[in-house]
C-alpha cells in the first residue's frame, strides 16, 4: 500500500527525533570542555547535524562500492567523545580533525579485511553483542528521564512523571493504537508530553530565538589540520570499536529486514562509515557511526522502508543548513527524550533475545559465552572505574561496556565453538585417512 507523503514526513521526522539527543549532545560536551565560543559551538552543532544527514544517506544508498542498504541512521560515536576531549585539550583541536582524517581512511582500507571476521559472528555473538548494546545503553535512558546528570533537579518528581508519562503514551498508543498511529507512537508520545511540559515551565525557547537562519558548512573551519602519532592511534581505536558495534547493529538490522547480511555487504558498510569519518575530518564535524536506538525504532514502528531514512537524512541536512529549525527539536525537555529512549532501547534488548532465540542452547559453550559476554558488558557499565589503571590510549576500550561484552563474546567464540569446530574436523579428517 501507498504511503502519503505526510506520513512518510512523520515517520522521518520521528527517526530525526530518536538520534538527535544524542548528535546534539556530542558537540555540546566537546566544545565545552575544548574551550570553544558561542559563535565555534554554533558552528559545531550545525555541521554535525548537517554531517550526521550525509553520513546516513552514504549508508543507506547501496552500490557497487559503498553503502550497507539498510534503513539505519549515523551519528556521532560516543564512543570518541573522551578521546576527542584529551586530544584537543593536550594536542589543539586542529590535532582532532588531523586524526579523523587519518582513521577515516583507515577504515576505508580496512573494510575488506574487517569484513572476512563475519565467521566470527554467528547466532551466540551476533545476538549477545545486540542484547549488550540495549543493557549498556538503558542507564543512559534512566538518567534522562531523571533530568539528566548534573542537571539541578535530577529525580525530581516533575522528571520523573514527565518521563514515565512519555513512557506511558507510547505503550498506549502502541497497544491500542491501529496503523499509521501505531508506528509513530514514539513520535506522538514526544510530543504530546512536551506540549504538557510547557505547562510547567519546562519548555525553553530561548535558543529558537537566538539560533541563526542560515548556515554553510566550511572546509576545516577551525584551521588546517595536524597530524600527531598519539592523537591518531587514539582514534582508530575508536574508529574500530565503532566497527565492532556497528556489526551488531547490521545483523540486527538485517534480521529484522529479513535480509541476509554477506561479507560484501559488510565491506560496503565499513566503507560508507569510513568515507562519512573522512567528510567529518574535511568539514570540522566528528566520526560517525550507527545508531541503535533508530534500530529500536524500526522494530517498534515496524516500518523498514528506506525512503524513510531518505527523508530522515534530508531532513538532517536541512536542520543543518537551517539552525532555527533545528533548534526547535531542542525544546523538547530531558525526560521526555528518556522515556521515548527506555522504550527504544529496551526493544534493542529484545530483539537480541529474540536473535538468541535461534542459538543451540542445549550447548554449554553457547551458555557459557552469553553469560561472560554480558556480565562483562553490563558489569562495565554499572563499575566504569574499574579499569583505571589501563593506559589512557586503551581505556576507549576498557571504559565501554559494548565494546569489551562484544570483544569478550567474539573471543569466547573464537574459543569454545571455532576451536571444538576445527578439532572435529580433523579428527574427521584423520578417521577418513584411516580408512
Amino acid at each position: 500500500m501507498q504511503m502519503s507523503k505526510t506520513k512518510q514526513l512523520s515517520l522521518g521526522f520521528q527517526h530525526v527525533l530518536a538520534m538527535y539527543a544524542g548528535a546534539v549532545v556530542v558537540p555540546l560536551i566537546v566544545g565545552a570542555a575544548i574551550g570553544l565560543t558561542s559563535a565555534q559551538l554554533t558552528y559545531l552543532i550545525a555541521i554535525d547535524i548537517f554531517m550526521c544527514g550525509i553520513a546516513t544517506i552514504l549508508q543507506v544508498w547501496k552500490n557497487q562500492f559503498s553503502g550497507i542498504g539498510l534503513p539505519v541512521v549515523l551519528g556521532c560515536t560516543f564512543t570518541a567523545v573522551g578521546p576527542m576531549i584529551a586530544i584537543g585539550t593536550t594536542y589543539g583541536i586542529t590535532s582532532i580533525y588531523g586524526a579523523i582524517l587519518v582513521t577515516g581512511l583507515f577504515v576505508l582500507l580496512i573494510g575488506k579485511y574487517f569484513s572476512k571476521m563475519i565467521r566470527f559472528f554467528p547466532p551466540v555473538v551476533t545476538g549477545t553483542v545486540v542484547t549488550i548494546i540495549g543493557i549498556t545503553l538503558v542507564p543512559v535512558a534512566m538518567h534522562d528521564i531523571s533530568g539528566g546528570q548534573g542537571s539541578a533537579d535530577y529525580g525530581s518528581g516533575l522528571n520523573l512523571a514527565l518521563g514515565f508519562s512519555t513512557l506511558a503514551v507510547i505503550l498506549i498508543l502502541f497497544r491500542f493504537g491501529k496503523g499509521f498511529l501505531k508506528s509513530i507512537a514514539i513520535l506522538s508520545g514526544i510530543v504530546i508530553v512536551t506540549i504538557v511540559s510547557s505547562f510547567f515551565g519546562m519548555v525553553d525557547m530561548t535558543e529558537v530565538r537566538d539560533a541563526s537562519w542560515f548556515h554553510l558548512p566550511h572546509f576545516f573551519f577551525f584551521g588546517m589540520p595536524e597530524f600527531h602519532l598519539v592523537p591518531i592511534v587514539t582514534m582508530m581505536l575508536v574508529a574500530v570499536v565503532g566497527l565492532v558495534e556497528a556489526t551488531g547493529v547490521y545483523f540486527a538490522l538485517g534480521d529484522i529486514c529479513e535480509e541476509e547480511i554477506e561479507e560484501k555487504d559488510l565491506k560496503r558498510g565499513y566503507r560508507a562509515e569510513g568515507m562519512a569519518i573522512i567528510l567529518g575530518g574535511l568539514f570540522n564535524s566528528f566520526p560517525y557511526t550507527t545508531y541503535s536506538q533508530n534500530v529500536g525504532l524500526v522494530q517498534l514502528s515496524g516500518v523498514r522502508n528506506k525512503r524513510i531514512i531518505y527523508i530522515a537524512g534530508v531532513m538532517l541536512i536541512l536542520l543543518g543548513l537551517v539552525p532555527k529549525i533545528g533548534a526547535i527539536t531542542m525544546v523538547i525537555p530531558t525526560p521526555v527524550l528518556g522515556g521515548a529512549m527506555l522504550a527504544m532501547f529496551g526493544m534493542v534488548i529484545s530483539y537480541g533475545i529474540k536473535m538468541l532465540s535461534r542459538v543451540d542452547f542445549e550447548n554449554q559453550n553457547n551458555l557459557m559465552i552469553m553469560a561472560i559476554s554480558i556480565g562483562m558488558g553490563l558489569g562495565v557499565t554499572a563499575v566504569p572505574e574499574l579499569f583505571a589503571i589501563v593506559p589512557s590510549t586503551f581505556g576507549v576500550i576498557a571504559e565501554s561496556g559494548i565494546v569489551l561484552g562484544s570483544l569478550t563474546a567474539i573471543v569466547l567464540n573464537l574459543v569454545f565453538n571455532l576451536r571444538s569446530e576445527n578439532v572435529e574436523q580433523t579428527s574427521l579428517e584423520s578417521e577418513q585417512m584411516t580408512q
